[in-house]
């Protein structure tokens, strides 16, 4: 039984490493020998998830492709677009069977929802396709007749163990990327998954959003016995909170041109709440004096107006999570932000029981 135990780590690094893939590596798969893929160019387009991809114009308007990536028992699938969006893109896709080999199929994107992926519909002139299961791997091979292929790629893989049903249909996707591919030099770009600025987009408005206006917020209604500290206090966390917020819009206008996702909710939210920041700032320049008259008006105005600023920024924060793929963060942020609301409702109550 210590054997095993000590045993196990060994087979689930071989496991591992079977399933890794170059293009130096030996591709000898009889059930792929009409493609003749050692003329093929080759490509690591998605090396987060080892997709290969080797390709080859192997006829007058025709294009081979052969899409390499682990099996894990999920979809996986190559997309055609102008604009390296999932919209208006086609797609070619496929899963293992249970009974080997497995499924290929056409997939027309026509929206960002999973009921807008429609099967057996696309833009993409197929000749011929097949699947291939093997060494823990996935090949998808397959023929397109087309003068040159759309440059525009996008890269997806379903959730582990998610096959589809027989209705075809897919669940969305856990990860994706996009890239431009010249296929004259085999050269990829572009790829937009994972990358130092999209991690700065999603920091930069978590900490400004979800966690210090918030707490400039939580500073200003339950620390006004120590005046004027609460004032210098809530002032410096929103000015702090804005200039990261400010800076999470600039990342983000950057990162558009890089993802290749419909991303124009999302931005349109993020200007609407920043706009409305603008409107705290300039409330500020304008507060009136305590003992006017309209100073209850101001109050009212610069509370509820910063209350929607952050709802809508966190919610859009959420929102920016899920367009980027990686749910994890979901967790951490939502223990913060939740801290923060058990935190707010423990000195709300104090402070109505003082009154």
């Amino acid at each position: 039984m210590r054997n095993l135990v000590f045993l196990l780590p060994l087979m689930l690094c071989f496991l591992s490493v079977k399933s890794q893939e170059t293009c130096s590596s030996n591709l000898a798969l009889s059930e792929l020998a009409s493609y003749n893929l050692a003329s093929f160019r080759c490509a690591s387009v998605w090396g987060g998830q080892n997709f290969i991809l080797r390709y080859n114009q192997t006829g007058p308007s025709l294009w081979t492709f052969v899409l390499s990536a682990p099996n894990t028992n999920a979809w996986v699938g190559m997309g055609f677009s102008k604009t390296r969006r999932m919209g208006g893109a086609s797609a070619i896709i496929g899963w293992p069977a249970a009974s080997g080999g497995g499924v290929i199929k056409q997939y027309m994107l026509s929206g960002y929802s999973t009921d807008k992926v429609l099967p057996d519909q696309g833009s993409l002139s197929l000749a011929n396709s097949t699947i291939v299961s093997k060494s823990s791997r996935l090949y998808l091979a397959f023929q397109l007749k087309v003068d040159t292929p759309l440059s525009g790629i996008i890269y997806a893989v379903g959730p582990d163990g998610a096959i589809p049903s027989s209705n075809s249909l897919l669940q969305e996707h856990v990860a994706y990327t996009s890239a431009s591919l010249d296929y004259t030099t085999g050269q990829t770009s572009g790829g937009a998954t994972s990358s130092p600025l999209k991690t700065s987009h999603g920091l930069l408005n978590m900490f400004a959003w979800c966690i210090i206006i918030p707490l400039g917020i939580i500073a200003a209604r339950y620390c006004k016995s120590c005046d004027p500290a609460w004032f210098y206090t809530h002032l410096a966390l929103q000015i702090t909170g804005f200039a990261l917020a400010i800076a999470g819009i600039v990342t983000g206008i950057s990162l558009e041109d890089q993802v290749g996702q419909d991303v124009d909710d999302h931005k349109a939210l993020g200007f609407v709440v920043l706009a409305m920041g603008c409107l705290q700032v300039t409330a500020l320049l304008a507060r009136p004096d305590k003992s006017s008259k309209v100073r209850k008006y101001w109050n009212w105005y610069h509370h509820w107006v910063g209350r929607i600023a952050i709802a809508i920024g966190i919610g859009n924060t959420f929102y920016g999570i899920s367009l980027g793929g990686d749910g994890s963060w979901n967790i951490g942020l939502g223990i913060a932000i939740g801290v923060l609301g058990l935190t707010a409702m423990i000195m709300e109550v104090r402070k109505r029981m003082r009154k």
